[in-house]
């Protein structure tokens, strides 16, 4: 649910230059008080390259940005958690796919994905999220993420998002999905949209351990604003991902257990 993000600041650099006396060279006779001849050499400083303000990257950043792996893929067993991040033609642009799996059903996981003004309770990097509007299947938030750092430094970001909750859907062979689309009108991202789905299969392909086999998964697409390479923040977005998703699963399988009590 959290986003994150990052800014650049722009600074007007001042030249001090005493460049030293170098190329010394003095000329005398030996044989009388001639006035000595000193010839002095002072090299020209270089200026620096002016602070560009454009909201495009830098030359260098796209250039570095075309080398970068097309695909990125991370898992993690314990919670059955998956990441896929992927570049995208347009540069600076992601889209990240990631799911994981929760020991819960479909109604359980969804009453927790839209406890809207509760999310940030149970998710670490969510440090406010406010219902600014609600409609039928309609609802606008406000949130603020983040994160430590070092030194006792901060990360946040912020951001307005619409949500858009879908009908259920009845699949083949028994399984339920039901999805939300959302979309960051107004933000620390140029693009941030995508869905999330929470699908349920049939008993017939659940494992003899598990009542419930419910999987939630989450696709964005996103790109910051001005011309901060999203290579940089890559990292922070799949770990802030992770959590979001891990944070959800704990909670809607809290939720079951007690009502299972």
């Amino acid at each position: 649910m959290a986003m994150l993000s990052s800014s650049s600041s722009h600074a007007l650099l001042r030249l001090h230059h005493h460049p030293p006396l170098r190329h010394l060279a003095v000329t005398a006779t030996t044989t009388s008080y001639r006035r000595a001849r000193i010839r002095l050499t002072v090299p020209t400083p270089k200026l620096p390259s002016p602070i560009s303000s454009s909201p495009d990257p830098p030359p260098d950043v796209a250039h570095d940005d075309e080398q970068e792996e097309d695909h990125k893929e991370d898992r993690d067993d314990r919670y059955g958690f998956e990441i896929q991040v992927r570049k995208l033609p347009k540069p600076n642009r992601r889209l990240v796919h990631a799911r994981v799996r929760v020991d819960a059903p479909l109604e359980a996981v969804w009453a927790t994905l839209t406890d809207y003004e509760g999310l940030a309770d149970f998710i670490p990097g969510l440090s406010e999220c406010r219902l600014l509007d609600q409609g039928a299947s309609f609802a606008r938030l406000y949130q603020v993420g983040e994160q430590d750092l070092a030194l006792g430094f901060k990360f946040n970001a912020k951001g307005t998002i619409d949500c858009y909750e879908g009908e259920m859907q009845l699949l083949p062979a028994g399984a339920r999905r039901r999805e939300i689309a959302f979309k960051m009108i107004d933000g620390d991202f140029k693009v941030f949209e995508g869905k999330w789905s929470v699908e349920e299969v049939d008993g017939g392909e659940i494992s003899a351990d598990q009542e419930f086999q419910t999987t939630l998964s989450y696709v964005v697409e996103l790109e910051p604003k001005l011309w901060v390479p999203v290579r940089l923040l890559e990292g922070r977005i799949c770990n802030e991902i992770k959590t979001n998703l891990v944070s959800i699963r704990e909670e809607a399988q809290r939720i079951q257990r007690l009502q299972d009590e």
